[in-house]
């Protein structure tokens, strides 16, 4: 009968038929008096969502103290209800130290038991096959009760950031992954909240145990060692080790047949977004949204790759959609924001942006783009409150001491600009965006060669992780400015002319190469680049003063000097005599000519009368 009712309750919980879970596991609970159905039982409730009587069940039943399973489903059921000082009185404050020291061992007992006790292997003196099953399915049982200790650090994890201890926080949910490598939900969270610095990620990475995960056989055991790795390798920042997560990544498409999976087409679109490789991140993202047009965790992604290619019309439609069907996802207003963004209504912008933070404080992409709105409209002070905010919530990330930093350098404020990038570059040292900016503080300091040496770092870095040259145009300008001002003119040369060739006619640029070519004593090809300046902005001030230079050193350079002003001169003045003698001669004529045709002159005497007149007053002013 016990076997008869197990089964039948399980079969509704397969079918989510919930009431007939509960229906059944009570009077299974009442024949056995079992722990484990009771358990089960405020499972059943638990997913109901009738967190309070799950909770009031386990208390009744006196099973929070009775092992570590209730113990985790009690505190999740606090968490369900926003208890979370409750929680932390029924998990603890702390992991206990004894499980960080003796898991790996016990699991690596376990597996090596288990490999002996399949091929066969019995160690001299060993106790019978019943005794060693007895042994086994203790070290399993152990197992388990590790595992919910795992999950007990990940949901004290979620207490603390709640409370907005995030050092705490993050110190649970590395505990929780170090006890039990299968933690995903824990792994998920130090990623997905940016609470660890790239180096730091990687790190993290390699102190883990993966060796402890166990299987029917030691080869399967290993190989699913290296598959979990490999998937855990997807989820670190891209900033670090392109090549070992494109290996990760090849080696899951071909042998796992894993290609076409959303979490890895995710990570390989995040890559090419850090590459600025923007049409390719967002043709990935647009194929995986085609089919699952709803899952969240492509959308800002997606969104920021839209933003990035000016695609409003595409924003538009997809802001309205998520609004009308999933108005309760940040991910929503978020989408609306950016839009709202793309058509420069930074007002609307920020009300939205604003929302997707309050209805999720933990989400960063609306974090940033609330501070973004401050910044485009010059609010400076704002601006740097709001990155402030999110350098505290995301402390893994260098993107928002990055923003910090150019904010003050906005300001003129070289000293705290400096601060917060080398803040922000000893978080992250391969971000060229963060390298530049560096090399601009450093040239508005005059500190020329360690401005240099940056800017070299930072095209470095870009063709290192394969990045789209014409990103960083900018950098490579800068470069040559540095140099300019270095005066090392035929390297500043080199590389305006790298920036043109590779398609940015930009008037600025064609002034910098201008005055680079004066520099070197080069006045003709300086015109004409000032030219082209003077072509792409015609207003250009600075390329109008500098062509007014160039027209003169080419004037002095020519030998059109004083002397040679004044002989032209003269023979301009001949000439013009010459022209006022013949035209006042032909209106002597003309003037006989009309006596003679009496009145009757008519119009065209008086209009050519009248050029004449005007083409004297001419000659008369250019004398």
């Amino acid at each position: 009968m016990q076997k008869f009712l197990r089964d039948w309750r399980q079969d509704a919980i397969n079918k989510h038929q919930y009431d007939s879970a509960i229906f059944i596991g009570d009077k299974l609970l009442a024949l056995t008096n079992d722990p484990n159905d009771a358990f089960w039982l405020a499972q059943v409730h638990f997913s109901t969502g009738n967190y309070s009587r799950a909770l009031t069940f386990l208390e009744k039943h006196k099973l929070i103290s009775h092992s570590p399973s209730c113990r985790y489903l009690a505190a999740h059921c606090c968490i369900k209800q926003s208890k979370y000082e409750d929680a932390l009185a029924t998990l603890g404050d702390k992991t206990p130290a004894h499980l960080l020291g003796n898991t790996n061992k016990s699991r690596r007992k376990l597996q090596h038991t288990s490999g002996n006790a399949r091929n066969g292997v019995h160690r001299k003196g060993g106790s019978r096959p019943e005794k060693r099953e007895r042994s086994e399915e203790r070290e399993k049982e152990h197992t388990s009760e590790t595992k919910y200790e795992a999950a007990m650090c990940y949901l004290r994890g979620i207490c603390f950031a709640k409370q907005n201890s995030y050092d705490r926080a993050k110190e649970c949910y590395m505990d929780a992954v170090r006890i039990d490598v299968q933690c995903f939900e824990a792994f998920d969270q130090l990623m997905k909240n940016s609470l660890l610095s790239p180096d730091e990620e990687w790190a993290f990475l390699e102190s883990l145990e993966f060796d402890s995960i166990t299987t029917d056989g030691t080869d399967t055991s290993q190989e699913a060692a290296q598959f979990a790795k490999m998937l855990y390798t997807t989820r670190l920042s891209k900033y670090k080790n392109p090549a070992e997560f494109s290996n990760a990544v090849e080696s899951l498409s071909q042998h796992y047949n894993l290609d076409s999976n959303p979490d890895l087409l995710l990570s390989k679109a995040e890559l090419l977004f850090t590459q600025c490789r923007f049409k390719q991140a967002l043709a990935i993202t647009s194929s995986v949204l085609d089919t699952d047009q709803y899952n969240f965790s492509f959308l800002p992604l997606h969104l920021a790759c839209l933003h990035e290619l000016h695609q409003t019309n595409t924003l538009f439609l997809l802001s309205h959609r998520l609004a009308d069907l999933h108005p309760d996802e940040p991910a929503t207003w978020l989408a609306v924001g950016v839009y709202y963004l793309s058509v420069s209504q930074i007002a609307e912008a920020r009300r939205f942006f604003s929302k997707a933070s309050m209805m999720n404080p933990h989400f960063g992409p609306a974090w940033i783009g609330f501070a973004h709105t401050f910044a485009l409209e010059g609010e400076h002070d704002q601006a740097v409150s709001a990155y402030g905010t999110a350098a505290r919530l995301f402390q893994g990330t260098h993107l928002p001491q990055l923003f910090l930093g150019m904010q003050h350098l906005q300001l003129n404020n070289m000293t705290l600009a400096h601060e917060y990038l080398t803040t922000a570059h000893n978080l992250c040292r391969t971000d060229p965006l963060l390298l530049n900016e560096m090399g601009v503080v450093f040239y508005h300091l005059d500190h020329l060669a360690e401005a240099v040496h940056i800017f070299h770092q930072a095209l470095a870095i870009a063709k290192e992780i394969d990045s789209d040259p014409k990103a960083w145009l900018a950098t490579r300008a800068n470069l040559g400015h540095a140099y300019r001002r270095q005066h090392h003119w035929s390297l500043a040369l080199t590389e305006f002319e790298e920036v043109l060739r590779q398609g940015q006619r930009d008037a600025q640029i064609f002034s910098a190469k201008g005055i680079v070519l004066l520099e070197m004593g080069r006045c003709w090809d300086a015109i004409v680049a000032l030219h082209e300046a003077l072509a792409v902005s015609p207003q250009d001030p600075v390329a109008t003063d500098l062509l007014v230079r160039a027209l003169e050193e080419n004037a002095t350079e020519q030998g059109w000097g004083h002397e040679e002003g004044d002989r032209t001169n003269v023979v301009l003045e001949e000439a013009f005599g010459a022209k006022r003698e013949e035209m006042g001669k032909r209106r002597v004529r003309r003037k006989v000519r009309g006596r003679g045709d009496g009145a009757g002159g008519g119009m065209g005497a008086r209009m050519s009368e009248g050029g004449e007149d005007s083409m004297m007053v001419m000659s008369d002013g250019e004398d």
